[in-house]
This record gives structure tokens, sequence and C-alpha cells, in this order.
């Protein structure tokens, strides 16, 4: 056996990355269901997790997709990931979110829209509404709301209009038929803001209109098949609710609430149910619910200590939840009443009742969404959803974590209600645990923490600021690296200093960075520029950055633009060599991969001015073709004869149309010979840096790559992870997947696999000598995400465990002799490799900065929440 190992750590808490106040959630709409076909809208198809946006507080947005994979769509324990982060402009802020579907009528009633199907607008307390390209991350268009602030937004069922409450006191309407957005319509002004809105049920076009003017031409069919809007409504500052009929622009009826002391209560939630009935939460703490015809008050609940400032609707319509500044989440239902609880026949025989309450949050809740998501149909029409799997409800705020909670009913007791999160085996909302989503420092569940491993600095960025520090030589203490006790550490205050703090004019949130090896070249960039910067070291230690101030005009020619497009040079990634001369970046706009010399010489260690040495295109292309077939997916590695071996793609036909992806990962070998690409489209391609020449193209895998990195022992093992901790393993000097990867990848053990949390990034120890102190750590690769290390080693003998039978036995010696020892046999085995350690968290970054030295940053939450506000706590006895 090896002699075990000794690492130093670097525990670094001082990097003071604050995460952004989540303000907005949003799941897109499904789309409505024929008219003529009613009966086929009560069968309960089981719908796969819609697209999940996070509107934050610095005005980005992050996309999220279900981690779940074909053959496990239910469970996914990583729950949503971040696919891609849209960049808002600096500075910004995201108060309302809405997708709507592109093409309604091109969706079946039980397809879930995807991506491409869907569009995304944003207000953020600004007169203008943003849409945005999600597929290039950019804003694509914007418009005036002609009405002052806009408070809320809301799109109706069908996705052909959106409704903006204005700071003027009326409702606009715009048309987003056919891809466009334009004005339609202005409603009355009333003298109150409007805070929030909701759209009344829909009723079909053929019950409007007189059977006798019908015509039965075939030609007129689609257009019988339609959704009629008649009403929606508004929740003012008026301590008032106001119903809108869609027809006269009109207020029809005004709703008081509550006040106390003279103040106007406002109404920061509405929302609407199938049968009209109308939900209110407002600045009391009250949640109401209101009789749409008579437009009278049927229940009031003081469910809140605070303001409720926002609602959601159970996919059924009969649970509605409620939260806001005192952290609760507070859960209505409607149940049945007995006859013998009717005094008249007049009263329903349902009613609304306070079910239960969580408090999941330790500041003010400011969005609640649930999947599937709720629309307000006709009873007629009402959509069922499968019993026995739960619904997910997402819930955030000031604390700046997305909280996922399975929201099962009660009721549903007749089948075993499966819970997607696996956090235990109850769904429902009252007993289930929930899920704390893992917040990502940089865009798309990358890090924003970068190193230079020969200058010892650690770069952090945030939305406009870039820091650099400097971590101190090696300290005495070791930690053995066998038994994998990360618990030596730097002493707060002792072997770091700040060298560099920069404040940079920027258009949109910073989106990329990175640092050179050698300390000399830092690179940064927002969504339109990037910028090159070169350091110099001052005499007392501190680095001073002089900025290359023709780069952008030196990437410029190479990067082709619409006549139609701004022209850009930002970038989504970058990467410097090992010797620090060339920079490899992936431009936003275009998706082009750029190679550029920095003009450093080997001799004298002059600079010159960089140059671009080549433009690659390849993750622009639609298909890649691969010798006569196109790259569809990934063949079984199982299966015999499937080594896949990959040729340099051919040209592509001119009738293949680009799509661009954004580029979020780019890897370099140590040796400096090759560099991998991956983007959001599942795509990763591998250059020679020698040649500077395009390799090869890998399978696609069926989820982004999370993780990204080649190996220090073996230059040509490219090692990636997947959003639901797959590991996959390529060398790209034989363009295959190797045959001594198969066991290891494809027999994961359940608790790494099952982890909470995704993995965000692997590192490997940098080589060394034979005998040195880090000998036996060549074929150990250390994976981590937000709450966990995992070390995991490729050498070790596949078998039960990740051992032989002859391990096996002696294990089984040497736990008959100990008799005090009550670890099973298969328990040792399975900690062995994959040996996980939970005590650094949340983690922000991890890599190795020399031969036994790692680097880990903390972002612990109690120092995040310690810099917010006091939360909302009124006591329950006594007055303090």
């Amino acid at each position: 056996m090896a002699e075990a190992t000794t690492l130093s750590v670097h525990r670094c808490r001082f990097v003071d990355f604050t995460p952004s106040a989540i303000t907005a959630l949003a799941f897109p709409p499904l789309p409505l269901p024929s008219i003529k076909g009613k009966k086929s809208a009560g069968s309960r198809k089981l719908l796969k997790f819609g697209t999940l946006a996070i509107g934050r507080a610095n005005g980005n947005v992050e996309v999220c997709e279900w981690t779940g994979t074909e053959n496990s769509q239910i469970e996914a324990p990583q729950a949503w990931t971040v696919r891609k982060t849209l960049s808002g402009p600096h500075p910004s802020k995201v108060d309302s979110l809405a997708f709507t579907i592109r093409y309604p009528e091109l969706l079946g009633p039980d397809d879930v829209p995807t991506c491409s199907d869907l569009r995304l607008f944003t207000a953020g307390g600004g007169s203008e509404l943003v849409e945005w390209d999600l597929e290039k991350g950019s804003v694509k268009r914007t418009i005036s709301s002609q009405g002052g602030s806009i408070w809320c937004i809301s799109p109706n069922p069908s996705s052909t209009l959106l409704a903006l409450g204005c700071e003027d006191g009326s409702v606009r309407l715009l048309s987003i038929e056919d891809d466009n957005l334009v004005h339609q319509r202005r409603f009355d002004r009333v003298k109150s803001r409007l805070l929030s809105i909701a759209w009344g049920p829909p009723v079909p076009k053929q019950k409007k209109q007189n059977s006798s003017q019908t015509i039965d031409d075939g030609s007129s069919d689609d257009d019988d098949d339609d959704w009629i809007d008649s009403w929606l409504v508004t929740g003012c500052s008026d301590s008032s609710l106001r119903k809108w009929d869609i027809q006269t622009g009109r207020t029809v009826e005004r709703m008081g609430t509550d006040k106390v002391k003279g103040e106007r209560t406002l109404v920061w939630s509405v929302g609407v149910l199938g049968d009209g009935t109308i939900v209110s939460g407002d600045s009391l703490g009250m949640v109401k619910f209101w009789d749409p015809k008579t437009c009278t008050q049927l229940e009031s609940f003081q469910g809140h200590g605070a303001d409720v400032l926002c609602l959601t609707i159970g996919p059924e319509g009969t649970t509605v939840y409620t939260s806001g500044v005192d952290q609760k989440i507070t859960q209505f239902m409607l149940v049945k009443t007995s006859p013998s609880d009717s005094s008249s026949l007049l009263r329903s025989s349902s009613r609304w009742i306070q079910s239960t309450s969580r408090r999941l949050h330790s500041h003010d809740v400011r969005a609640l969404s649930i999947w599937p998501p709720y629309t307000a149909l006709p009873q007629s029409y009402k959509r069922q959803f499968p019993m026995d799997v739960a619904p997910i409800l997402v819930s955030g705020g000031l604390d700046m974590s997305v909280v996922a909670t399975p929201a099962a009913l009660p009721t549903s007791t007749v089948t075993k209600v499966q819970n997607p999160l696996s956090t235990s085996t109850v769904a429902t909302f009252e007993d289930s645990y929930h899920r704390r989503l893992a917040y990502s420092s940089g865009p798309a569940g990358t890090s924003s923490v970068s190193i230079a491993r020969g200058a010892r600095l650690v770069l952090c960025r945030g939305d406009s600021v870039l820091c650099v520090w400097r971590i101190g030589a090696k300290k005495g203490e070791d930690v053995d690296m066998e038994e994998f006790d990360f618990d030596a550490e730097e002493e707060e205050g002792e072997g770091w200093e700040k060298v560099l703090e920069m404040e940079l004019n920027v258009q949109t949130n910073l989106v990329a960075s990175a640092i050179s090896g050698d300390g000399r070249w830092l690179a940064v960039s927002d969504q339109y520029e990037a910028k090159l910067f070169q350091l110099e070291l001052q005499r007392d230690n501190a680095l001073k950055p002089r900025r290359i101030r023709d780069f952008s005009s030196i990437l410029q020619p190479h990067i082709p633009t619409l006549p139609t497009s701004p022209p850009s040079t930002g970038a989504s990634a970058f990467a410097f060599t090992p010797d620090s001369s060339k920079l490899v970046l992936a431009t936003t706009m275009s998706s082009y991969i750029l190679v550029v010399d920095l003009g450093v010489s080997s001799t004298d260690g002059s600079i010159t001015s960089p140059r671009v040495l080549r433009r690659f295109d390849h993750h622009r292309m639609r298909n890649v073709l691969v010798g006569e077939r196109v790259v569809k997916g990934r063949a079984d590695e199982d299966s015999e004869g499937s080594d896949i071996e990959m040729h340099s793609p051919t040209d592509v036909g001119d009738d293949a149309k680009p799509i661009p992806a954004t580029v979020s990962r780019i890897s370099i070998s140590t040796d400096g010979q090759w560099v991998a690409t991956t983007d959001d489209h599942c795509r990763t391609h591998v250059f020679n840096l020698d040649s500077i020449q395009h390799h090869c193209v890998l399978p696609s895998f069926p989820q982004p790559i999370q993780a990204l990195s080649f190996s220090t022992s073996h230059a040509s093992t490219l090692v990636m992870a997947l959003a639901n901790n797959s590991i996959h393993i390529f060398d790209v000097e034989t363009r295959q997947f190797p045959d001594w990867a198969r066991g290891l990848c494809g027999s994961l053990p359940k608790r790494f696999t099952h982890l909470h949390d995704p993995v965000v990034g692997v590192t490997f120890d940098t080589v060394v000598q034979d005998g040195g102190p880090s000998g036996s750590l060549r074929n150990v690769a250390l994976f981590w995400g937000s709450t966990w290390i995992c070390k995991v080693k490729f050498d070790a003998p596949i078998g039960w465990g990740g051992f032989s039978k002859k391990r096996r036995r002696e294990t089984k010696k040497m736990s008959a002799v100990t008799q005090n020892q009550r670890v099973t046999v298969d328990d040792h085995q399975q900690q062995s490799n994959f040996k996980l350690v939970t005590h650094y968290r949340p983690l922000l970054f991890v890599e190795f900065l020399d031969a036994g030295e790692l680097l880990v940053v903390e972002r612990p939450l109690v120092d995040v929440l310690s810099q917010l506000p006091p939360a909302y706590f009124k006591p329950k006895y006594g007055a303090t």
C-alpha cells in the first residue's frame, strides 16, 4: 500500500463575493387546450419539467433546466441547474418576469414549451419593458410603457397579449402575436398605482358567437377554435382591487380592502381561479377571496404578520400559496363541507381554509412559483395532472437562494406520491423536506473565482468590480490526503493580502474573467466588450493594471457582425495557456473561438501588440458532420465495438443556418497543446494549439457539461461531469472514450450521483517527481460542488465498490478481528473511493495552487446574511 500523502489546505474566507437577492421567479405557461377536443383535456399525462427563470436584484436573469434524464425524468436530486445567465444592464434590476409562448398554435395541449418556443419579458422598475434573446443571452428589444414606471406585467393565457400595470394608473395592452411587440390599447386611467395584475379565465370563442352567424366552412375551423379574454383584475395602491372589462377598457367594479389608521393598504399580489374567484394579498398581511360576479368578499384570513408580497395557485386550482415579509409560506386549501354545515341552500358546498404555514427563508420572500403551472380555465376545460407526482413549489427572496419544496395535496393518499426532489418519502407541503438550491458565483453555473498558480494570486469577479489577493507561502501544517481530513488551514488575517481592486466602466454586468499563470495578464469582459490588462508589480507588492487600449480594435476585424446588430467584442469565457503566451476566448454574441497571441517574446520577455492567430466557428454550426454522418448523440459505451473514433469534421453546406450558442467553459491542457470548449447546446470541441487547428468534436451529451478539465498526469485525458453528477472521460489523442474509464463511469455510486448539489468543477494535483509529496495523487481527481468535495481514484480496480475481491476478503478479515467496528464491508468499500467531505460550505472555488497545496474558497451563508438588514420579527410574548 502506498504511503499516506499529505495536503496543505488554504481555507480562504476573505473573498467578499455576495450573491444578489432574488426578486422574481417564473415557469413557462402551458398551451391552452383545444375547444373542440375538451374530452382529451381530462387525460392525466405526465409532463416534463419546464424551464425556471430566476430574476435577481442586480439585473441578471438565470435560465435553469431540470437535470432529470429521459430514463429518470421524474426524480432528479439536483433539481434545476443554471443553463444560461442573461447579463443585465449595469446598473439595473428585475422586478417582474414573465414567459410567453412564441407560436402557441404549433404546440399541442400536453406539450411543454422549451427555450426555443419561449419569449422572456422583464421589467425593472423603470418605464422600459425588455424582451430577451434566449439564444444569444442578450437584450432583443425594448419598448416604453408610455405610462411611467412598470409595476407589474402579466401575459394572457393564450400568449397573445401582455398587460402592463403602470405608475400613471392605467393598464397598457401590448400585442405579442407572431413574435411582435407593439402597443395595442390603453385602458382608462385611475388615481392609483397598479401594483399587481392578473387575467380572468378565457371564454371559448364559439360560445360568444350566435349559432345562426357561424359558418360551417372548413376555413372557419381555425378561427372558431379560439379563446377570448373577457376581464382582468388589478391590485392598487389605494386600498382597493379593480376589475376591468377587456372590450371597453373601463373599470367594472371596485373592491375595497381593510385600512388601518387612515393609511392606504397596498395590494401587492393578486390571482384568479378557474371559476373566476379572485385572490389578493395586501400590506396588512391579509389574504382575501372575492366573488367574481358580485365582487364581494368571500373569505378573509390574517395569513401573515406583514406584507403579502407574492402568491401562486396550485396546479389543480384547489390550493393557494402566499408569502412575504414575515418569511412564512402559507397554504390555503379548498375543502368540501358537509351538508350539515350548510345553513342555507345558497351557501357553497366548499370553502377556503388556512391549512398550514412553513418558514423556509431567513428574510423577505419576494417571489413564488409552482410547477406544473396553473391555468385559469372553465371547469369543463380544466387540465388534469397525474396524482402520483408531487408539484414543486419554488420560492426566493432576500436570502439569495431558491428553495424548492414538494407540494402534494394531503388528500392525495389514494396512491403513493412520488417526490421529484428525492428529499423525503413524504411529498406533502406540510411534512416534506425542502431543498435549498445552491447559488453560483458565475454565469451558467461557473465560478467567478480564478487563480494564477505561478504568482499565487486569486481573482474574484463581481458585477462591475475585480479584486485580486495574493496567497502567502505554504505554512507548516499538512493534512493526510488518504484520510481526506481537511482541518489544517491558515489563520484568519495571515498569509494573504489584497493587491488590486478595480471598478470598471461596463455596459452590462461582467460575464467572464481570467488571470494568467504568471500573474502578468488579466482579461475581463461584459456582454459587449472584452478588456485586457497588463499587471505590473509595484514596490509595495501591489499590482498596477495597464490596459491594452487597442485590444477591442484588434478583435473586431475577426468577429463578423450583421449590419443590423451592433459591433461586439464581448467574451463569454477566457483561458490563458500555461506559459501565459496565448489567450483563448469565446465571443458572446457570435460564438466564435479566437486564439490570441499576447506578443510575449520567448527570449527577453518583451511585449509587443497582441494579434489574433485564428478564428474557429464550430460552435455556430447547426449540425457537425463527422466523416459521413451527423453527430446526434453518444453511442452506448457498454455495447461491443462501440469505440467512437472521431475525425475532423468536413465543411458544412451553405444551406445549414448557423445557430450561435453560448460557450460557457474553456479548458487548456497542462502542456498547452489541447484546448476544449463546450457550449449550452451540449456540444464540445477540441482544438490543437500547436498547429492551431480543429482536432475533433465529442458526441453530444444529454445535458450541458458542468465541469471540464484536463488531467495533469495525462495531458490528453479530458474529464467531464454533467449536472446530474455523471462522469465522462475522453482521450483526446486517440479520439475515443478509453476502455479503462468505462467501468468507472458506468458504476458511479448513488451517494455521488444523488448528491443534492450538482458538480461545479474538477481539479487535479500538479504533477511532481516520483517520490515527491504528491506522488500518489496522479490518478486522483477532486470533484466539488457547492457543499461537498469528492476524491475519485481513477486507477482503482473495478469491482464491487471499486475494489477487487481480494481487497474485499482482506477487509472482511479485518472487520472480523475488530469487534467494535460497526461499519459493514460494503460500506467500507464504497467509502474508500468517492470519499466525501462536506464541512466546507458554501464553496465558491476549489483548485490546487501548487503541488500538495489545495485552495478552498468559502463564502459562509452567515457572513452573507449578516450584511442584510434585520429580518422582520414580531415577538409573540412580551414587548421585546
